[in-house]
């Protein structure tokens, strides 16, 4: 079966650079696989990506040795399963708040006996390799995002269930739940402590831990503090912002 180079880069002690993909196109998605991320992440909980763009965004990705992601728009069973037989190689769930909503996406993504993930990777195989199911579960990462206060407050439980590889801290939606507003790069002393609280306990659990993060500087300081998972802004984003800037410059010149 075909390695998973996540799983490679966290065992080296290494630090993963993701990408974003919001464009839901397969074109797009090829052009940022080939500007060398260690793996891609397709969002399909914001933004127009839907199961019909998202196979082809794969098979996309798959023409270089970038780790092909998923953020499913829920903690969905189906949908799990679905990415998963498309050939996604890991599964990052928003909004795992309890053990048990843990439980049932790491369930989602094991088969039996370690799971109840049902039978039928149909681009998975052409992916991964006809061996695929034999070495599926340990293979595949499962990554649970934790942005709330609620999460925080079953933080220690979320970790410690069995099969969870990583968790994924969605800055936005952790600083509005803790009273401060969305925002990526945060810097209040609030948020700035549940972030290394999350990181601390990710640890203790030998668990890889990921961010969310605006510009390199950030992410680049996210990795020193021990971050294995770091996502740098996103396909749309960097699009408006370079577009942005030849404007300006040619204007300006």
């Amino acid at each position: 079966m075909r390695e998973n180079r996540l799983r490679e880069i966290w065992r080296q002690g290494g630090a993963a650079v993701n990408g974003w993909l919001h464009v839901p196109s397969s074109f797009s998605a090829e052009v940022m696989a080939h500007a060398g991320w260690d793996s891609l992440t397709v969002d399909m909980q914001h933004g127009p990506v839907d199961y019909g763009s998202l196979v082809p965004m794969l098979q996309a990705i798959s023409t270089t040795e970038t780790v092909p992601v998923v953020r499913i728009p829920w903690n969905d069973a189906g949908l799990v399963m679905q990415v998963l037989d498309a050939g996604s190689y890991a599964v990052i769930c928003p909004m795992v708040n309890t053990r048990e909503q843990a439980e049932a996406f790491v369930g989602a993504c094991r088969y039996p006996p370690h799971g109840y993930r049902s039978y039928g990777p149909y681009r998975a195989t052409l992916y991964g390799g006809p061996d695929y199911t034999d070495h599926a579960d340990e293979t595949v990462v499962t990554m649970a995002m934790i942005e709330t206060r609620e999460a925080l407050e079953n933080l220690e439980e979320i970790l410690g269930v069995p099969g969870l590889d990583a968790v994924f801290v969605g800055p936005a939606d952790l600083g509005q739940s803790l009273g401060y507003g969305p925002g990526m790069d945060r810097d209040e002393p609030v948020v700035v402590e549940a972030i290394e609280r999350v990181l601390a306990a990710a640890r203790e659990h030998g668990l890889a831990a990921g961010i969310f993060t605006g510009a390199p500087e950030y992410a680049s300081r996210m990795v020193e503090k021990g971050f294995q998972f770091v996502t740098v802004s996103s396909d749309a984003r960097l699009m408006a912002s370079a577009a942005a800037g030849v404007v300006a410059a040619v204007r300006g010149g």
